[in-house]
């Protein structure tokens, strides 16, 4: 099976995880098992599900029929809050284990800062070193939410995935992170389309000088930085553009020009 050969970054266990991958949210049924295999064809690796999204399942179908070594894909899920407690959250990790059809997960996350975040995590660390998940962390957890959890934690996130894109570039947050180890990883890369994503004059004029649309130049700009994006679409074209960046890299003067797109504040309001 061939496709594009996806760059990865090394998170703080030695756990390799690709640098870009497929998110999930919204989609469901058999679209969401043709989308995710068709996706593995382009060579996309990494897929990012939540128990919120109700579709582990298909998820699991997908990756269990593709052909694919599981140990060649990486797979992202999340904890929500019915599974706020250390127990609960010990059975909602057997169920999505269960759901995505598979023997470990590759990367578990707290969905959102909930007040028993720690509780949660004492289950994950059990699995974690039980072997049934090989990484473990957080996410939209924001700079003093962050520092507060890992104040008293045995295992330090191996990530937190936050908004992050081109009008909210999270610099302060990553460089926080880097410093005790933790990896950034971007939710809605494209911010939804808001402030007129895919027209932004900066990011269309950049793309013109490598053949590139602004959608791809928005990602790269999040990969150049060392961050791992996850772009949902259930679109082969759209998986296709999205994954054709690795062909070319940013000028110092056109990362500076994206730099100046930062308005410093969340699109969504999870902050």
């Amino acid at each position: 099976m061939n496709g594009t050969k996806i760059e990865m970054v090394t998170l703080n266990n030695g756990v390799k995880m690709p640098l870009l991958g497929m998110g999930i949210y919204q989609l469901h049924g058999k679209a969401c098992e043709h989308a995710v295999q068709e996706a593995i064809k382009l060579g996309y690796r990494l897929f990012d599900t939540a128990q919120m999204y109700g579709n582990e399942k298909e998820l699991g179908n997908a990756l269990k029929s593709c052909g694919m070594p599981r140990e060649e894909l990486f797979v992202t899920t999340k904890l929500y809050s019915p599974s706020t407690s250390y127990t609960l959250a010990k059975t909602a990790i057997e169920k999505s284990l269960e759901a995505l059809q598979t023997e470990y997960i590759d990367l578990l996350l707290i969905h959102e800062p909930y007040r028993t975040a720690k509780e949660m995590y004492q289950a994950m660390k059990e699995a974690y070193k039980e072997g049934r998940i090989r990484a473990i962390g957080i996410s939209n957890f924001n700079c003093t939410r962050y520092l507060d959890f890992i104040h008293s934690c045995e295992i330090i996130p191996a990530v937190n995935q936050v908004e992050a894109h081109v009008f909210f570039q999270q610099t302060d947050l990553q460089e926080v992170m880097k410093q005790h180890g933790t990896h950034m990883e971007a939710w809605s890369p494209f911010a939804a389309g808001k402030n007129n994503f895919f027209t932004n004059p900066i990011l269309l004029t950049i793309g013109k000088k490598y053949g590139k649309t602004a959608a791809q130049i928005g990602l790269k700009f999040l990969i150049q930085r060392g961050i791992t994006a996850i772009p949902k679409s259930g679109y082969k074209d759209r998986l296709k553009e999205n994954i054709d960046i690795f062909d070319f890299v940013l000028s110092d003067e056109d990362m500076a020009a994206i730099y100046m797109l930062d308005k410093g504040k969340t699109l969504f309001g999870w902050y």
